[in-house]
């Protein structure tokens, strides 16, 4: 197994946070990993990116290489435009339906479009966008069995507990929304 993921998104989306909680999950799954983040010149508002690999064997080289990404998780119009390109024919292409309104120029790519902003709101806080899209990430890739993630979110909330059940419930949110079909209309 070779996974090479893309995360991207505007500051404050949880890009980073998504990111290194698979890394952690995929390692503690006894996987290989490699972790390379990329931030914008702003906090919150300026880009981000990730570029996560996961593999059974030796990892090589961390960099993306255009048209060698088996997945990307974009959660913004300018992610979409410069991130596409990167995936391989094949590739899952996982859109934040919420905030993406162009639609993919490529067709020989699964485009799976998830209204993430939507379904964290009826959660009650919009800022579990990242890990309803990181649990449809899981069911859909299988890289990281999702309950190896249900596992392990509380290690990674461990400093804010009061978040550990909305984190969970965000997640599981995701992983139901890939297993009932969701997500293949654009």
């Amino acid at each position: 197994m070779y996974e090479q993921i893309v995360f991207s998104g505007f500051g404050g989306q949880g890009i980073q946070s998504m990111s290194k909680m698979l890394a952690r999950c995929a390692m503690a799954a006894g996987l290989q990993v490699s972790w390379m983040p990329a931030y914008g010149g702003a906090m919150r508002g300026g880009t981000s990116n990730v570029t996560v690999i996961v593999s059974d064997g030796e990892i090589a080289s961390p960099m993306p290489c255009a048209g060698e990404v088996t997945a990307a998780v974009v959660m913004n119009n300018p992610s979409l435009v410069k991130f596409e390109s990167y995936l391989r024919p094949g590739g899952l292409l996982l859109l934040n339906r919420s905030l993406i309104d162009l639609r993919p120029v490529r067709g020989d790519v699964e485009v799976l479009a998830v209204p993430a902003n939507e379904m964290a709101e009826e959660l009650g806080n919009a800022r579990a966008t990242n890990m309803i899209m990181l649990g449809c990430l899981l069911a859909r890739t299988g890289m990281v069995l999702p309950s190896v993630m249900e596992g392990m979110i509380g290690e990674f909330f461990a400093a804010k507990e009061k978040l550990i059940p909305l984190n969970r419930e965000a997640f599981g949110l995701g992983v139901r929304f890939v297993k009932e079909g969701g997500g293949h209309d654009l």
